[in-house]
């Protein structure tokens, strides 16, 4: 059985609370940060610039979020403001809105203690790379117990870089209640001291890099080792989040894809040539400069020669609203609405 805390993410509850960009332990030459996260102050809920604690909680209910996970660069170097969000989503949300957190850092008592007083539920450790075969009778190994003596669920997350057994043994012995291991990936921000290791992407993918699911040879097998896909992230957590999202914030005229993308219609008209139309006010909005409307009603009236012209937009339900594609529609033009495979 999975922990908690991956339970919600496969159904695209969590919420990505990112507190800090720097992490002054290591440069990890496998760390996928991108340029606007690395050695940055700035926060983010999911994709929302966190300006004040307000930001925070109407993402959370943006997404309907079951719960949180805590990421950086490093969390724990930011402890107070860490502990500040665990209490607000805890106060706002209750008790059952599960958190856990990232850190490559163990941290000591201390910080165990107050992370598991502001509401930490699960804290997941990634140990330097170079260690890995050598943490029992380490700090490594201490912070495990003391984790679970000051009130966490402690265990470890790791790329999969390559197998060892070393953490098997940390599950056998019931110092960590489990094992995940991310398919090791290449990203925009990882991707050149990626290469310089002599790692190379799996062939017809483009993130996962070749040989990751070998370490499932060696440690797949275990009850307590979850084993993270990037298609299953794509698939089924990012997907699955934009889904909860705009089921919450599309509007009556909006149509929500497989993917979890909004479409809708976009011409540049009046709403008085809308009312002259007989377009029902629920089936458009206005803008500034132009009105959104359904997009198969735009398509019928641009056919019909009653608007020029206006495009098909397909959109993320995110707090950036990047666009996916979009789709001119013109008098006399083949106006059927494209995809993103066409």
């Amino acid at each position: 059985m999975i922990s908690e805390g991956c339970e919600q993410c496969a159904k695209g509850g969590k919420m990505v609370l990112f507190v800090y960009g720097y992490c002054d332990q290591r440069d990890c030459f496998y760390c996928p940060l991108g340029e606007n996260r690395k050695n940055v102050t700035q926060m983010y809920a999911n994709e929302r610039p966190v300006e004040d604690d307000s930001d925070v909680i109407e993402e959370a209910k943006r997404m309907s979020a079951l719960g949180t996970s805590i990421t950086g660069g490093e969390p724990q170097e930011v402890l107070d403001r860490t502990c500040h969000y665990l209490e607000l989503l805890k106060d706002e949300f209750g008790e059952d809105h599960h958190t856990h957190l990232y850190t490559g850092i163990p941290g000591g008592r201390e910080n165990m203690r107050r992370l598991s007083e502001a509401g930490l539920d699960e804290i997941r450790f990634h140990p330097p790379l170079e260690q890995w075969g050598d943490l029992h009778g380490t700090e490594w190994e201490d912070i495990l117990y003391i984790a679970r003596e000051e009130g966490l669920t402690p265990a470890f997350e790791i790329p999969g870089i390559r197998a060892e057994e070393e953490f098997l043994e940390f599950l056998d012995e019931g110092a960590a209640d489990f094992c995940n291991i991310n398919e090791f990936e290449m990203s925009d921000g990882n991707y050149r001291r990626m290469q310089e290791e002599g790692f190379e992407l799996k062939e017809d993918h483009m993130s996962a890099v070749e040989g990751s699911h070998d370490i499932l040879e060696k440690m797949g097998d275990h009850e307590k080792v979850y084993f993270c896909t990037s298609v299953f992230k794509d698939a089924a957590q990012h997907r699955s989040r934009l889904k909860r999202m705009a089921r919450n914030i599309r509007r009556p005229f909006d149509d929500v894809t497989e993917d979890g993308t909004l479409v809708y219609g976009k011409a540049w008209t009046s709403e008085a040539r809308l009312e002259t139309l007989g377009v029902p006010e629920e089936y458009y909005t206005v803008k500034s400069e132009h009105v959104e409307l359904a997009w198969w009603l735009l398509e019928e009236m641009v056919e019909e020669g009653d608007i020029e012209k206006g495009e098909i937009v397909e959109q993320y339900p995110t707090y950036d609203g990047t666009v996916v594609e979009r789709t001119p529609l013109s008098n006399g033009a083949d106006a059927g609405r494209a995809t993103a495979d066409d």
